[in-house]
């Protein structure tokens, strides 16, 4: 062999290599559904600043971003960028409960559409995309990876079936990823692992599928203190979420059936299956919604936290705002 074509051979595999190094694969060069994981550079301050959270940690209200265009009933949210995306589901018909379960289903499929709003970095609408078929309307808590907003959109019920969606991040385009059975209403791209990651209704169990939408694995929620809404990943293979749950309330505070709301956060690790750390969150939105309803995002700069949130419909209160609270906190060295 001579020495030029052996210096050749040598390149070609330099480059292959190099190639195989930066995550590219020549047969999967057609719209990659999801980044490549980058194991060198990953920040675990969110992680770290989290664990340092408790239920003494002050958290102020710094910030309301009103939104001037109809909302309807806000599920989830996520921010690159260039833009908020903010899930909703536009109710036509509500659901109606069965006396005994009927098909397997305690209520009826009611009617709706479900939105995925995109906005610019000061709240103005630029694009409502709608999302799902039939019964399945009801867009959930959605994830952002840094390339796709992932948008569950399920019945609105119990028990029954969803759809998962990709959107590009930067061109908008709309992509059905697979359908599940189960009623999914939140979701994270693993970027360990390059999986997803749902929970279903009340999110009383999760699944873990590859992006084809085979199930790899499910698991009951070790935790019930609150039913988490909206949710994302967080390195190294986290899953920070927010939530509510409605308990009882003395009659005495209004009636029988009265109830509160109770408002907190969660980290899950996705390895282990556990809830490493919970802490409640008690603060209020303009329409009296405990704060971590239903959209939620936290975000850490240093010792600094912080979050974003939606709690209140559209036709609530001042209608939806994007509420920011921050806090400092003194993570573990």
């Amino acid at each position: 062999m001579s020495n030029t074509r052996t210096r050749a051979l040598l390149a070609a595999g330099i480059a292959i290599l190099i190639a195989g190094s930066a995550g590219t694969v020549v047969a999967a060069q057609a719209a990659p559904p999801a980044p490549a994981p980058d194991h060198h550079q990953v920040s675990t301050a969110l992680a770290d600043d989290f664990n340092a959270v408790d239920r003494n940690t002050n958290w102020q209200l710094t910030g309301k971003l009103k939104l001037n265009f109809p909302t309807y009933h806000t599920e989830g949210i996520a921010f690159s960028a260039d833009h908020i995306f903010l899930s909703a589901v536009q109710i036509i018909e509500p659901t109606q409960k069965y006396p005994t379960p009927q098909g397997g289903y305690d209520r009826t499929p009611g009617k709706g559409i479900g939105h995925l709003f995109v906005m610019d970095k000061a709240g103005n609408l630029q694009k409502d995309i709608t999302l799902g078929e039939g019964d399945m309307y009801h867009p959930g808590g959605i994830d952002f990876d840094g390339t796709n907003v992932w948008v569950p959109v399920a019945q609105y019920r119990p028990n029954s079936s969803a759809i998962i969606y990709r959107v590009d991040g930067n061109t908008l385009d709309v992509h059905k990823q697979f359908e599940v059975k189960d009623h999914f209403g939140g979701i994270v791209m693993d970027q360990q692992t390059g999986h997803l990651v749902g929970n279903t209704w009340g999110s009383r169990r999760f699944a873990e599928w590859d992006l084809k939408g085979k199930q790899l694995a499910t698991w009951e929620n070790p935790n019930f203190f609150i039913d988490y809404q909206d949710c994302q990943y967080v390195p190294n293979s986290r899953m920070l979420c927010g939530g509510v749950t409605n308990l009882p309330q003395t009659p005495a505070a209004g009636g029988a059936n009265s109830t509160y709301e109770l408002g907190g956060m969660a980290m899950l690790d996705l390895t282990s299956h556990q809830v490493t750390r919970d802490v409640p969150f008690q603060k209020w939105s303009t329409a009296g919604h405990v704060a971590t309803r239903n959209p939620f995002k936290m975000a850490a700069n240093g010792s600094h936290l912080t979050m974003k949130v939606a709690p209140d419909n559209g036709d609530e209160g001042n209608g939806t705002e994007i509420l920011t609270y921050e806090a400092t906190v003194n993570p573990a060295s």
